[in-house]
């Protein structure tokens, strides 16, 4: 079973599907100078950072605001003119801290996954049902069986 680490979210003037495949992960990498791992630390920093009122971490780069959510518009199924126009309407200066939080969460699930997204597991939801009881099963002697000692 495929995965297809994809979310949906509220964003800007809508309601939109987000998702970064493979391509569109190597197309961040390319855009961003950095792997897709180093971004996610470093969009989960600034937003600590902003929550505790520092700033973001010095190499921090809007690219990785930017690129993710395009990107993700792109591969939730959006065309990239849209995309790009979505994203220079809603994600310009002035606006990257408001955007930290959906770029960490398109990334997230890109890497990790969405919760409801894992794959099933063989026999899952089936109740066990035991026909016997452990000892049962076990070749050891019960401590109520007497033993004879050796003739």
């Amino acid at each position: 079973m495929s995965r297809s680490a994809q979310l949906t979210l509220d964003w800007a003037d809508g309601t939109y599907p987000f998702a970064l495949k493979i391509e569109h992960l190597a197309e961040l990498q390319e855009k961003c100078d950095a792997g897709p791992w180093y971004i996610q630390w470093a969009l989960e920093v600034s937003l600590l950072a902003r929550t505790a009122g520092f700033a973001p971490p010095k190499d921090a780069n809007a690219s990785y605001v930017i690129e993710p959510i395009r990107l993700g518009l792109i591969g939730g199924g959006m065309p990239a003119v849209e995309a790009l126009q979505k994203v220079r309407a809603y994600v310009g200066p002035g606006q990257l801290n408001e955007n930290i939080q959906t770029a960490y969460a398109i990334l997230g699930v890109a890497l990790a996954g969405a919760p409801d997204d894992e794959p099933k597991k063989p026999g899952a939801g089936k109740k066990k049902t035991a026909n016997r009881s452990r000892a049962a099963k076990s070749g050891s002697r019960t401590s109520s069986e007497t033993v004879s000692p050796p003739a």
